[in-house]
């Protein structure tokens, strides 16, 4: 199980530090790091957000008051110089509280005290029966999971591109199937593209291939397609 995360920080340097912490944590994925919570409001809009590592004492919103606009799906540690604050932590149901400095000890302590919750809670990721139901031309289709290549997102649809057959065409959206799909087999690569990793066979200068298709890796997930590549790679 991958945990999406986010750090909300106005201090550069407690910043990166998170960052380094969250990097070198194999089940987290690090979605953004902001130095305002107002600046992370967007992406939280825009992503599915399991765990935010928050700051209170910032300006414009303070984490306390941020963490309440939240939602419920979204769980909180909050990371601060100021121990007065832990009684309000409790109270926006925060699962950890780190005071500052902070040792990779008691972030990953906090951290997989976030995978037990979402591990337990019944999170959507589809295990152990290994196959998906997909609306398509008014009729449920089961699709297995190993038999996926990939799936595109073409204007209001998507296309999963299935092993010895033909695409499966479903107006579901993107972000909800990557959502209920296991992490990091399989991955979100471009705004338009989810692929199964498993099954990829050749990555050509950071374009995944799939026979005469080339699919191309987006900035914005650049990163994490790497980061992923590395892990998988004997030089």
């Amino acid at each position: 199980m991958t945990l999406n995360c986010i750090i909300i920080d106005d201090e550069p340097l407690a910043g990166q530090l998170l960052k380094s912490y969250v990097q070198k944590t194999p089940f987290l994925h690090l979605i953004g790091t902001y130095n305002s919570a107002v600046a992370a409001i967007k992406d939280i809009k825009e992503n599915k957000i399991d765990l935010v590592f928050l700051d209170i004492q910032m300006p414009e919103l303070s984490g306390i008051e941020f963490a309440t606009l939240l939602p419920k799906t979204c769980k909180i540690v909050f990371t601060t110089a100021f121990s007065q604050y832990a009684i309000e932590g409790y109270k926006v149901n925060a699962l950890d509280y780190l005071l500052k400095p902070i040792s990779y000890e008691d972030f990953l302590k906090a951290a997989n005290k976030a995978l037990d919750y979402f591990s337990t809670s019944g999170c959507p990721c589809i295990t152990p029966d290994r196959f998906i139901y997909i609306k398509s031309e008014y009729k449920l289709v089961q699709i297995r999971l190993d038999d996926i290549l990939y799936i595109e997102g073409v204007k209001d649809y998507i296309k999963i591109f299935v092993e010895h057959q033909k695409p499966v065409m479903s107006l579901i959206n993107m972000k909800t199937l990557e959502e209920a799909l296991p992490k990091p087999e399989f991955m979100r690569i471009h705004r338009s593209f989810i692929v199964h990793m498993t099954k990829v066979m050749m990555i050509d200068r950071l374009r995944v291939v799939f026979g005469d298709k080339y699919l191309p890796v987006s900035e914005s997930y650049k990163e994490e397609v790497q980061k992923y590549l590395d892990q998988h790679t004997v030089v």
